[in-house]
């Protein structure tokens, strides 16, 4: 085999689960070879050493032979060195300790855990209204017999009938 493209590579190698997944990270600049970015048809060689950055991290791989088709993930090793700094690996494990590291608080979709926290919280707020006892009512016959003629239905409620589903 003597011509193959880097972003063909990588997905045959595994290191991204598809091609295209691949193009778009060579044409970020997230692909280097030799401190270079390198375009998606940038021909590689045998020898050449690869650093992908997928945040928080950046890989390093060294190819150990060319491919274009997509082995399985038993037969990776034939084809690549991880060749990754352990400092590298250090701060993947940061990241995995200190939670999202892109997440900015108040933006996006709450997690289960600041759902369940917001419901805590709203839970506290409403304590005692939700507490009906019949034999102790909030509102009982008096508070009626105190309204009286002030309170009756409202004009709309008679106007507009309720509607059987």
């Amino acid at each position: 085999m003597k011509d193959v493209r880097i972003d063909k590579w990588l997905w045959a190698v595994r290191v991204f689960k598809t091609r295209s997944m691949a193009t778009e990270a060579c044409k970020l600049g997230r692909v280097t070879i030799a401190g270079m970015n390198v375009k998606p048809s940038h021909i590689i060689k045998v020898g050449d050493k690869i650093s992908v950055r997928k945040p928080p991290i950046t890989f390093t791989f060294e190819v150990l032979a060319l491919l274009d088709n997509r082995v399985g993930a038993k037969l990776v090793p034939n084809y690549l060195k991880n060749v990754t700094t352990p400092d590298q690996y250090e701060l993947l494990e940061m990241a995995r300790i200190g939670g999202f590291v892109k997440r900015q608080k108040g933006l996006g979709r709450p997690t289960k855990k600041d759902g369940r926290e917001m419901k805590e919280f709203t839970e506290e707020a409403f304590f005692g209204f939700d507490d009906w006892d019949d034999e102790n009512p909030l509102w009982t016959e008096d508070d009626e017999k105190k309204l009286g003629s002030r309170h009756h239905t409202p004009d709309f409620v008679i106007a507009y009938p309720k509607i059987r589903q």
